[in-house]
């Protein structure tokens, strides 16, 4: 059996053996080598992203004549209880996000790839804006069930758990120029970096995200919130593995073997062993700007809620 191999930051020959003395068959996460970057590509991306935000705010949220106030009204005209509300949004939401990642081969196949990835921003990214706002506006309704707040040290405790969560979060996100479909986008299957500690650090990511949330705000709400998002995190990690063995074949298989979804599971078991150099898996530039960029959300935090009032959802 031949699997094609990844070394840190290059692709090897088959059965050649990585620089941390692994031979590997998933790619290098994280890796990005500036030298190999093009000007055009990144200033078609900046005008794809302005494109596509000024479209999603004109024809979706822009107060009073965007699409998702009728959205809203049709689902408040069920109940106007936010608990409902937030579990049709989320429910909707995975509904979408998951049953267009499940048709990608067929519909790439169909449309091709960019086009198919056009068509998964257009009807994701919409319904992602109206759970945060709805999120934020909404977050202290319900009953309140506790308030941990005045307690000491409970801010830097969640404000740690988040901050940590977010390098869990957005490990897809590397290849920007394939999430806007400058670059053909591929389903990447990741072996270096966090993917060491879990197979699914987005589930990881969003459960610490839960955890710190539900305990500041401490509101049935919140609590409703983090467990629709949990279920559909914990599908997610059924439904990756199955993408990626349907797209990878044997290939996931080796991964799986040596990966785990509960995080260092596969590290204490021995089917995981972490190079003598792992820190520098990590010392690259997607997690720096992820740094930068949870740093900035959390200092936005009033500008975020100030624009989610303004929007009204």
């Amino acid at each position: 059996m031949s699997f094609r191999t990844v070394s840190l930051g290059r692709v090897q020959a088959d059965g050649e053996v990585g620089s941390s003395g692994e031979e590997l068959v998933g790619e290098d996460a994280a890796f990005f080598d500036v030298s190999q970057q093009s000007v055009q590509s990144w200033t078609i991306f900046s005008a794809l992203l302005a494109g596509v935000l000024a479209l999603i705010y004109v024809a979706w949220a822009a107060p009073e004549v965007g699409l998702a106030n009728n959205f809203l009204a049709a689902i408040e005209s069920f109940s106007s209880n936010p608990e409902v509300v937030i579990t049709f949004i989320m429910v909707i939401f995975a509904a979408a996000h998951s049953g267009l990642a499940y048709l990608r081969p067929y519909g790439e196949e169909l449309i091709g790839a960019r086009a198919y990835r056009v068509v998964f921003a257009l009807v994701s990214l919409p319904l992602a804006l109206l759970a945060v706002v709805y999120f934020i506006n909404h977050r202290y309704a319900g009953t309140p069930l506790w308030n941990l707040r005045g307690l000491p040290l409970v801010h830097e405790a969640v404000w740690t758990t988040n901050f940590f969560s977010f390098f869990f979060l957005y490990p897809s996100t590397f290849n920007l120029l394939e999430v806007a479909a400058v670059d053909k986008p591929q389903l990447h299957m990741y072996e270096t970096g966090v993917m060491r500690i879990t197979r699914h650090p987005q589930m990881v990511g969003q459960a610490l995200w839960c955890f710190a949330h539900t305990a500041w705000i401490g509101s049935s709400f919140m609590v409703t919130t983090s467990a629709l998002l949990m279920a559909h995190h914990l599908f997610a990690c059924w439904h990756g593995d199955f993408r990626l063995e349907r797209k990878h074949g044997e290939a996931f298989d080796a991964v799986k073997a040596r990966t785990s979804i509960f995080p260092f599971q596969a590290v204490w078991e021995g089917r995981q062993k972490l190079p003598a150099d792992y820190y520098k898996e990590w010392l690259r530039l997607p997690y720096i700007t992820i740094t930068a960029l949870t740093l900035g959300a959390y200092w936005a935090h009033p500008l975020m809620q100030s624009g989610s009032h303004w929007l009204g959802w």
